[in-house]
């Protein structure tokens, strides 16, 4: 079981004097990777209506996504998280690795509420990700989001 209450106070800790949102993304991708154990732990960057590949942690993956397409996109149009228990259930699922077999996906949103950007992590188990963790990730989300 994760301890979310210390995984969310190191990532305060990155997240606190640093300014570069690139830099920030990055530790907190290794961060999270390296707490939890799954498959891909990564960003998306919305650039325009693309969300693309930003700092991760884990196998190659989609350059990428359009707003709306796969899990990223579909969390980003939507603002809000998704949680799939099996990405073959997904009408549109974009497979950037064929290992994945779960996935959480939390939208980052600025002040006004616009998405800047997704937090993607992907499992190699089927219904890896619990509400337990869609309210941490969420939380830890709002964190990172500070930075834009």
């Amino acid at each position: 079981m994760t301890d979310y209450n210390t995984l969310t106070r190191q990532i305060e800790s990155l997240v606190a004097d640093e300014h570069d949102t690139t830099a920030v993304m990055a530790n907190v991708a290794a961060a999270l990777h390296h707490a939890l154990g799954h498959h891909w732990t990564g960003f998306y960057v919305m650039q325009g209506d693309t969300l693309v590949l930003g700092p991760f942690q884990g196998p190659v993956a989609c350059y990428r996504i359009g707003r709306g397409k796969g899990v990223c996109g579909h969390a980003a149009e939507t603002r809000q998280t998704v949680v799939v228990p099996d990405v073959e259930q997904f009408p549109g699922h974009i497979a950037c690795s064929t290992l994945s077999r779960s996935e959480i996906v939390v939208p980052l949103k600025d002040a006004q509420g616009e998405v800047r950007a997704v937090l993607d992590i992907d499992s190699t188990q089927l219904d890896a990700f619990s509400e337990t963790d869609r309210i941490a990730l969420e939380h830890i989300a709002d964190i990172v989001a500070r930075m834009f």
